[in-house]
């Protein structure tokens, strides 16, 4: 294999492999693998075990990641890449409120996500109890195709870039019911983006049944999405549909009124 970002794709000449690297060794760590071995490390990342044991000593003098010997972690340091995006926006501080009060109503976790490539990651949540085998924490991500903020988002982009997304996303089977077809999934974006929301059933995990709008900028470009999640034994696909769905709507409103207030405009916009 390969090691990562080999020379099969053409590059920038600025760009700078050895970070491209860095960070592939600090996404190597991730709540399935909180600790890792160094050969761990090499195989996640298709790094040698001389460039991981390189990169995990450089990360380690300058206090990202830590070892008691054998196994490798990340600190809490880690933490200062990711503040630097979130302090830059207003989207999280403003949609909090708005969130607590509309998982107070529901009594169910809500959240708000931006989509990252082929994933959604988590800029503002509020949880009611733990629902999800993994613990969901601001940064947390998720692959797109099988959420129902990453269904919202996808279904929002031009046609164009859904399909490239189409044409390279790896459609990783999560459950038994995860849609890995992609023109089955193509169809239930066009779906989502007709109705202006989506119900992702048991996809992500088993049990685990949520619902999303998306969150508009003030050109009304859909920059994000809001959801609730809650336990598919709880809550049918109906009730979501007839009972959160009008409050979820309101709460998306409320948090796109408040962002154009305070000017935000298109800074909220996901990466490219």
């Amino acid at each position: 294999m390969d090691e990562v970002g080999g020379d099969a794709t053409p590059r920038d000449p600025d760009f700078v492999q050895s970070l491209e690297r860095g960070l592939a060794v600090l996404r190597s760590f991730d709540a399935d693998h909180p600790a890792a071995t160094l050969s761990d490390v090499a195989r996640r990342t298709g790094l040698t075990r001389a460039g991981a044991r390189r990169l995990l000593r450089t990360l380690g003098t300058l206090g990202y990641v830590r070892s008691d010997g054998r196994l490798f972690s990340l600190t809490p340091r880690v933490l200062e890449l990711g503040y630097a995006y979130l302090s830059s926006m207003s989207l999280p501080e403003i949609a909090e409120p708005h969130l607590e009060h509309l998982a107070a109503e529901l009594h169910e976790s809500a959240s708000v996500s931006v989509l990252d490539g082929t994933d959604i990651v988590y800029v503002a949540r509020v949880a009611t109890s733990r629902i999800m085998r993994v613990a969901i924490t601001v940064g947390t991500r998720f692959p797109a195709h099988c959420t129902s903020m990453g269904r919202v988002l996808l279904g929002a982009l031009p046609p164009d870039r859904l399909d490239a997304y189409l044409a390279t996303a790896d459609l990783e089977r999560r459950t038994r019911y995860t849609i890995t077809d992609p023109q089955e999934l193509r169809e239930e974006l066009a779906r989502a983006a007709a109705r202006g929301h989506a119900v992702v059933d048991q996809e992500l995990e088993e049990g685990l049944r949520s619902l999303a709008v998306p969150l508009h900028d003030a050109d009304g470009v859909v920059v994000a999405a809001v959801n609730v999640s809650t336990q598919a034994g709880r809550t049918t696909r109906e009730q979501l549909r007839r009972d959160v769905l009008p409050q979820l709507q309101a709460t998306a409103r409320a948090i796109e009124q408040d962002v154009r207030a305070a000017g935000t405009g298109g800074r909220n916009a996901p990466p490219a």
